[in-house]
């Protein structure tokens, strides 16, 4: 991907909406629309899955043109050098390198985000313009049904196929643990952080499983910071994490489930525990910076310096914080807002003993084979783990 414009070549262009939120289209140098790209992108429209797809769509737009290729010639050999190309193994040349220095080649996620991504947008235009039919029958594919496939259905039983994607990486081994901060990472950032709202934020991040985006959306009617507040959803001090459309700071949480107002109270959406560290955290915020800067939007966070001082603070500016923060207290690697997710979900599986579904609701993790297969590992300290092993060595008989 390309950080800054590039006017001279195929490239993203966001389009502010009306009401409110964020399309993204691609067009070519002179700034025509690429009729295609943006037929298969509308498909998408009010997620954050357009956004995604362009980037991803404009590199393999760019690596077409320089093949000579269009969708009537693309055969799903070339889609494979394409994947070849970015970072998948293959057993074939790929022709030139793609993706040099300073580029990357895609990880595991987005090589499936890639493959998802090709799939969807060449059987749109193989249904839609009627072309490429050998194209399209190589990628309606079927497999036969796994285990897990029959669980996420809701007659699973009676399934006989499932749709394949041909261009899918093979699915690695699952990395353990992935993510998680140095030891100490909390106390540290905390002595090194400048502003009440930086040390917020780490609070925020290490108590909760709260994503960066989530946290940087939430509004002041999102928090509910006394017990038995009227929302009904939680007795105890919690936040509710809602999907809205259209934040000026582009914020946006990742779920979507469904909140609404009654009597002018937030309901719904993801819910989030709040500990007696976060409310501290946030009366030393609200009543110091947050008082001296906001600017009447309602929402938690805000930028506390540069000509847009007062108002809403981006998920970007927090990375940076984090990141900047992380260089002072001299820990190693770059501290990443996720990480605050892996690290307080591994914790919390630690201490209620591997138990994946307190773990899930705790951390509003999707599904507990997830935390179970990533978190899921005994204690290499605790004392039948070293008797197990002293078993095996034939010690402490």
């Amino acid at each position: 991907m390309r950080s800054a414009m590039v006017l001279e070549d195929i490239r993203v262009q966001p389009m502010k909406r009306a009401g409110g939120g964020w399309s993204y289209t691609i067009v070519w140098p002179d700034s025509s629309v690429d009729e295609e790209a943006d037929s298969f992108l509308r498909t998408h429209e009010g997620s954050g899955t357009q956004k995604t797809y362009a980037y991803t769509l404009v590199d393999h737009l760019r690596w077409r043109v320089r093949e000579g290729l269009g969708t009537e010639k693309v055969t799903l050999l070339d889609l494979h050098r394409y994947m070849g190309a970015v970072g998948a193994r293959v057993p074939m040349p790929f022709g030139q390198p793609w993706r040099t220095p300073p580029k990357k080649p895609y990880g595991q996620s987005g090589l499936q985000t890639a493959a998802a991504c090709l799939k969807g947008f060449y059987l749109h235009q193989c249904a839609k313009r009627g072309v490429n039919d050998d194209l399209r029958a190589a990628l309606e594919v079927r497999r036969l049904p796994t285990q897990q496939d029959r669980d996420r259905a809701l007659l699973g039983h009676t399934m006989a196929s499932v749709p394949a994607n041909p261009l899918a990486p093979r699915q690695g081994t699952r990395r353990r643990h992935p993510k998680i901060l140095p030891d100490g990472a909390r106390p540290e950032l905390l002595e090194v952080v400048n502003t009440a709202r930086d040390a917020m934020v780490v609070t925020w991040l290490s108590d909760t499983t709260l994503r960066i985006g989530g946290l940087t959306g939430l509004h002041l009617s999102d928090l509910h910071l006394r017990e038995n507040a009227p929302c009904g959803d939680s007795p105890k001090p919690h936040v509710h994490v809602c999907h809205r459309w259209g934040h000026p700071n582009r914020a946006a949480a990742k779920s979507k489930p469904e909140w609404w107002l009654r009597d002018g109270v937030i309901c719904g959406g993801e819910i989030y525990r709040v500990s007696p560290a976060m409310v501290s955290s946030y009366f030393a915020y609200m009543t110091t910076e947050y008082r001296k800067y906001a600017t009447g939007h309602g929402m938690l966070l805000i930028q506390l310096a540069g000509p847009h001082r007062g108002e809403p603070w981006t998920a970007d500016g927090a990375r940076g914080m984090l990141r900047r923060a992380g260089h002072r207290a001299e820990l190693p690697g770059r501290i990443k807002p996720h990480a605050f997710r892996h690290t307080t979900t591994s914790k919390i599986l630690d201490v209620s003993g591997n138990d994946p579904m307190v773990a899930k609701v705790a951390g509003n993790w999707a599904s507990a084979r997830t935390v179970e297969e990533v978190y899921g590992h005994p204690d290499q300290h605790s004392p039948e783990f070293i008797a197990a092993l002293n078993t095996v060595w034939g010690e402490g008989e």
